[in-house]
């Protein structure tokens, strides 16, 4: 019998000092989403590709250190320059699936700069309720862009 498919959503927001195209570039160019996005500490990347338009995908293959190998296959449903993207990615542990997603990213100016607006809309499909690791996950990835935008400020 297959595990149950557990349903999940959550909304975080994080404010950039820069903006909305510097932030937006950071998501479009394979070479500053990488670092960003793949080549977190720990993390080895065996082969990233970003093809960034509708209908573009996105593929990630990684491991934590000695750990099995990862995918994130993502492909784009909408892009708004500067303003919006909607996308849904699957994800592999080990080579089994692990859970499939719809998300949407809204750049918003604000007095101070950029309101990053991340909204998830997660099925878990092991059986596994892998929430507060996505949200947590998810939370560190928006600090790498972080850093990212202050380290590169081109």
């Amino acid at each position: 019998m297959s595990p149950p498919v557990i349903h999940k959503s959550f909304t975080l927001e994080r404010t950039y000092p820069t903006s909305p195209a510097r932030v937006f570039k950071a998501m479009s160019d394979p070479r500053k989403k990488r670092r960003w996005f793949a080549e977190g500490e720990g993390f080895i990347v065996d082969s990233y590709s970003l093809d960034f338009k509708v209908g573009g995908f996105e593929r990630t293959r990684f491991r934590f250190g000695d750990g099995p190998e990862m995918t994130n296959d993502c492909v784009y449903l909408d892009i708004v320059e500067n303003t919006r993207l909607v996308f849904a990615y699957s994800m592999t542990y080990g080579g089994a699936p692990m859970s499939s997603s719809l998300g949407s990213m809204e750049f918003l100016q604000v007095p101070s700069g950029t309101l990053l607006r991340l909204t998830e809309h997660t099925a878990f499909v092991d059986g596994k309720d892998g929430s507060e690791g996505r949200k947590e996950g998810t939370r560190e990835l928006l600090e790498s862009l972080a850093r990212e935008l202050e380290a590169h400020p081109e």
